[in-house]
Formats: structure tokens, C-alpha cells, sequence
């Protein structure tokens, strides 16, 4: 388990839930575990599909997220999801415990693993 620098309030995440999910503890990777990956307000709910022998790369396909409440352009959603297809993107785990995307700088876009969660933000 591994606890990652949080993203910035305000200048790398404009969520305070994004900040708060961006320093957990997180679980080692395996093979068919969710994860999340973090955007500005939104998160998009993804499937790890490949670890790699080390365990600081990992391959991860986004999932189908629908939404199953009835509670239209409100910040209460609630999702079913469906393992997604495709070729995977790769995370890699750096220095400071966090899981950026492959080739992008440490401020890249963020992955949070061991919880499949998914928020869109309807202000923006």
C-alpha cells in the first residue's frame, strides 16, 4: 500500500473529493481491480487490465459507466458499470506514491487504485 502526495486544491484539481481520493492509502494493483482516474472535477471508473512483474505499471481500460438514478443534472449520481474494451493506457507509480499516466510529468493526470468511482460534473 502506498500513500500518494495529494493533488493541489485549486491549481491541480478543482474537487475537493479528487484532492482527498489523491492522498489515500491505496491498495497494491491486481489484475481485474478498479480504479479511478482523476480529472479536474470529473472521475472516470476503469478496470486494471495488466500489472507489470515490478508493480509500478499498470495497463487500465475504461469502463461503461451508466447511470442507473433518476436524479438528473445533480451532483447525487449513482452508476452501474460494465467492464470497458480497447487498448489499455499505462500508469506508472513514481517517487512521491502517485500513479501518473506513462509519459507525462509528475503533475500529469492522476489514478486512484482499489475503488471503481465515477462523477461527472454537470457545471462545467
Amino acid at each position: 500500500m502506498t500513500t500518494a502526495t495529494q493533488l493541489k486544491a485549486g491549481t491541480e484539481t478543482g474537487s475537493l473529493m479528487n484532492h482527498i481520493i489523491s492522498g489515500c492509502r491505496m491498495s497494491a494493483p491486481e489484475t481485474g481491480m478498479g480504479a479511478t482516474i482523476l480529472g479536474w472535477t470529473d472521475r472516470r471508473a476503469c478496470t486494471i487490465t495488466e500489472v507489470s512483474k515490478s508493480g509500478k505499471r499498470v495497463g487500465i481500460v475504461e469502463d461503461i459507466a451508466t447511470r442507473v438514478d433518476k436524479n438528473g443534472m445533480s451532483d447525487s449520481q449513482e452508476y452501474s458499470f460494465e467492464r470497458g474494451t480497447g487498448s489499455p493506457t499505462f500508469f506508472t507509480l513514481r517517487k512521491n506514491g502517485a500513479w501518473v499516466r506513462q509519459g507525462e510529468s509528475i503533475r500529469g493526470q492522476r489514478l486512484a487504485i482499489g475503488k471503481r468511482d465515477h462523477y461527472y460534473d454537470y457545471s462545467f
